[in-house]
C-alpha cells in the first residue's frame, strides 16, 4: 500500500466518522423534538373540547339572561298578557257588582275569588255589613255589564284597567229598574299567574 493511498483511506474513514456524527445528532434532534410534538398534540386535542364547552356555557348564560331580563317581561306584557288582564277586570267588576237576593252568599263568594289585599277585606266587610242586610230588606238586585274597557298601564306584575261600566238595580220599591253608568279604574295584582282585583275606584 502506497502512502498515497493510506492518506486516501484515512480521508475515507474520517468522513465517515463526521457522516456518523451528523446523523447521531439529527437523530437526537429528532428523539428531543417528538415528546413535545406529542405533547403538543395531546394539548391540541383536550384544548379544543374545554373551549368548546365555555362557549356553550356563555351561550347559555347570555341565553338565560335575555330570556328572564327581556323575552320574559316582553311576553308577560305583549298584546296577550294585555287581553288577559282586560278580561280579568272586566269580569270581576261584574262579579263585584252583579247580585241577587236569592243567592248573596254565592255571588259574593264567587266575588271576593277575585279579590285580593286590603279590598278583599274591605269587600268582605262592606258585603257582609251594608249590603247583604240592604239587598235582603229590600229585595235588591243588581246586574253589571261593561260597556267599555281600556289598559292604562302593564307590568309583568301589575296593572291598571279602566273601564265604563253600565249598572241596572231592581228592588221592591223599583221594580222597574233604575239604570246607572259610571267608569271606574281597576288595579290588579298577579297571584300564582292569575290577575286579582286589588283595589276599584270610581273616576
Amino acid at each position: 500500500m502506497t502512502a498515497d493511498d493510506k492518506a486516501d483511506m484515512a480521508e475515507a474513514e474520517s468522513s465517515a466518522i463526521e457522516l456518523d456524527a451528523e446523523d447521531t445528532e439529527a437523530h437526537d434532534e429528532v428523539t428531543a423534538t417528538e415528546p413535545v410534538a406529542k405533547k403538543r398534540g395531546g394539548v391540541r386535542k383536550w384544548a379544543l373540547p374545554v373551549v368548546l364547552a365555555v362557549a356553550l356555557l356563555a351561550s347559555a348564560g347570555v341565553a338565560a339572561w335575555m330570556y328572564f331580563n327581556q323575552y320574559r317581561p316582553d311576553q308577560q306584557t305583549n298584546a296577550d298578557a294585555q287581553r288577559v288582564a282586560i278580561d280579568a277586570a272586566s269580569s270581576g267588576a261584574v262579579a263585584l257588582l252583579s247580585y241577587s237576593p236569592e243567592s248573596l252568599d254565592q255571588d259574593f263568594a264567587a266575588a271576593k275569588e277575585r279579590l285580593t289585599g286590603e279590598f278583599l277585606t274591605y269587600y268582605t266587610q262592606f258585603t257582609e255589613q251594608i249590603v247583604t242586610p240592604a239587598a235582603k230588606e229590600k229585595q235588591v238586585k243588581t246586574e253589571a255589564s261593561i260597556a267599555q274597557a281600556a289598559l292604562a298601564e302593564i307590568k309583568p306584575e301589575s296593572a291598571v284597567v279602566l273601564l265604563f261600566i253600565n249598572q241596572t238595580t231592581t228592588s221592591k220599591e223599583n221594580p222597574d229598574g233604575a239604570f246607572a253608568a259610571s267608569s271606574v279604574k281597576v288595579a290588579l295584582t298577579k297571584s300564582d299567574d292569575r290577575w286579582l282585583i286589588s283595589a276599584f275606584d270610581p273616576v
